[in-house]
């Protein structure tokens, strides 16, 4: 049971937490009632500084009036968004979790004078299991740099060889690498990936349907082409970052520093120091595959 303070109360909020095999986090949280109230009262009284009710000067209606004329139901919209952060966090601290994504939140129950439950889905780092990644890409290395001499050809000892690409490198590295993505942060990716199609089609002119009969294509079929991308591509995510640990690859402070000093604006700089965190990942995960590369 963990404790959380509201508006002024200490209150009492319960929380459970489910994990599935895939590595989905599901909290389940109760909300007090008294919470929910106070909170509500606070919301009520915001609105009523602002409200315009004929017969009164702006904000100079009694709260009461105001109540029997706001929209209950957006209130208490206001009321849950104020609430569940705070929720979500205690349970968070209270389970020693460390969530990678923003939860995927349901109201489950909500009734007025009773408690509120609350679902928050969202998912930790997966475990990642490095195999020999170093032999498996050096095998590859030497699969490309071998040398194969056919009759009429030039002298292959007059040509460079040439190294393995960065597609190759990373598709024969997921062979060296097991992990579970979760399934919610799965299809948070299709849903991000869908929703730049959406954005995509509408910049050509066209409709998502008009685009699928197109390519020949069906929702679903885009979708699981999508998850399996997904599911690729995150893998080796994971596995560069997990490799990046198990090797010290670092990324300084001068590294992150000089690529936002190459923003084009200030408010494109502003945002990039705003992301400094998710920069130093980025660079820390190319120097990695630079490694691997070499």
């Amino acid at each position: 049971m963990q404790q959380i303070y509201g508006y002024g109360t200490l209150r009492l909020m319960k929380s459970t937490i489910q994990i599935s095999p895939d590595g989905t986090i599901e909290l389940t949280i109760t909300i007090p009632w008294a919470d929910i109230q106070a909170t509500y009262k606070t919301v009520v009284t915001e609105t009523a500084s602002n409200a315009e009710i004929a017969g009164f000067r702006k904000g100079k209606a009694p709260q009461q009036m105001v109540e029997e004329n706001i929209d209950k139901t957006k209130t208490y919209e206001e009321t849950i968004k104020r609430l569940v952060p705070k929720a979500y966090t205690e349970a968070v601290q209270e389970h020693k979790i460390a969530p990678i994504m923003m939860p995927q939140v349901e109201l489950k129950e909500a009734q007025e004078g009773k408690d509120w439950i609350i679902s928050a889905k969202t998912c930790e780092r997966p475990n990642v299991t490095l195999k020999d990644y170093r032999k498996t890409l050096n095998d590859l290395k030497n699969e490309k740099t071998q040398k194969i001499f056919v009759p009429g050809k030039d002298n292959p000892a007059d040509e460079k060889p040439k190294g393995p690409t960065v597609d190759e490198v990373l598709d024969r590295l997921l062979t060296a690498v097991d992990a579970t993505i979760p399934e919610i942060l799965l299809e948070h990716e299709v849903t991000h990936q869908l929703s730049l199609l959406v954005d995509q089609t509408k910049k050509l002119g066209l409709t998502v349907e008009q685009y699928l009969s197109s390519t020949g294509k069906t929702a679903d079929s885009v979708r699981a082409e999508y998850k399996t991308l997904a599911s690729k591509n995150l893998t080796l995510e994971f596995a560069l970052e997990a490799i990046s640990e198990k090797e010290q690859v670092v990324a300084t402070d001068e590294e992150v520093t000089k690529i936002i000093q190459g923003a084009k604006t200030e408010e494109e700089r502003k945002n990039m120091e705003a992301q400094r965190y998710y920069l130093t990942s980025l660079i820390r995960r190319q120097k990695t595959l630079d490694r691997l590369m070499a």
